[in-house]
């Protein structure tokens, strides 16, 4: 017979932000209060739609004032303790775009730093398996709608 685990239950969602740059496409880490590396993101208000939350959040965390939400990535749930409690939570990410470089954490809300870096570099500083999870997904579904480079030129008719 399986016990089930009695607790509370949260909906959160937030952002993978890729940005292109000359030198190619760079996604956006937080810090946490904890010191760990990882997306923004946060809870849904009363009647807040998952993709909304996920834009507000990421904005509120980062700074980021020209979000676009590209399209849904990924649902992960996980399971910890707060204050003595069980808490069962869900987290619905999205891929973003911005074009802005500056950013701003939120350090009311324990954002310590935001910081930009390569997919390899996110993959090493990810500190949770579950977000590294998404941030491959991240990868693959921007690269899948990058448009393709453009055509080589001609070559001159001899």
């Amino acid at each position: 017979m399986t016990r089930r685990t009695r607790g509370r239950s949260e909906t959160s969602a937030g952002g993978v932000v890729v940005r292109r740059t000359d030198d190619g496409v760079l996604v956006l880490l937080i810090r946490d209060s904890y010191g760990k590396w990882g997306f923004p993101k946060g809870h849904l208000e009363d009647g807040e739609a998952a993709d909304v939350a996920a834009a507000r959040e990421t904005a509120e965390e980062t700074g980021l004032g020209d979000l676009r939400v590209v399209d849904s990535l990924d649902t992960i749930k996980w399971r910890f303790q707060l204050r003595g409690q069980l808490i069962h939570k869900t987290c619905h990410f999205f891929l973003m775009q911005s074009e802005t470089e500056a950013t701003s954490p939120q350090l009311a809300e324990g954002i310590t730093a935001c910081r930009w870096t390569t997919f390899e570099r996110a993959r090493e500083l990810i500190a949770y398996a579950n977000a590294r999870d998404v941030l491959m997904k991240a990868r693959e579904r921007f690269e899948s709608l990058a448009p393709p480079p453009p055509p080589p030129p001609p070559r001159p008719v001899a």
